[in-house]
């Protein structure tokens, strides 16, 4: 049973900083490919960045130049550092493992989501 478990959302002022952190149960990160979403109020879930062994990080044009997705294999562990937060940023973010990662045998399920992190940005 694959499990992801996000931490480090909160508060934040207006040009500030949040890493959030996603740990993975399982060896996921060899079969899937992971990604950040987000979903503020009245809005549909959004994809913010997506990542994969194999593959370079891709980013929402919102979110292009202020966030940083990375993983490390070794902790099992995806990391999206958000920094120069503005309030369109607040949402509550979800860590994901979405797709099969590129390559992967077998065609591995990969469906899987955290509980997520509510991230509050204020003026």
């Amino acid at each position: 049973q694959v499990q992801l478990v996000e931490s480090g959302g909160g508060s934040v002022q207006a040009g500030g900083s949040l890493k959030l952190s996603c740990a993975a149960s399982g060896n996921i990160f060899s079969t899937c490919g992971m990604a950040w979403y987000r979903q503020a109020p009245g809005k549909e879930r959004e994809m913010v960045a997506t990542i994969s062994s194999v593959e370079p990080p891709i980013y929402a044009d919102s979110v292009k130049g202020r966030f940083t997705i990375s993983q490390d294999n070794v902790k099992k562990t995806l990391y999206l550092q958000m920094n120069s937060l503005n309030i369109e940023d607040t949402a509550v973010y979800y860590c994901a493992a979405d797709r099969p990662r590129p390559g992967a045998l077998g065609s591995p399920f990969c469906g899987y989501w955290g509980q997520g992190t509510q991230v509050t940005v204020s003026s």
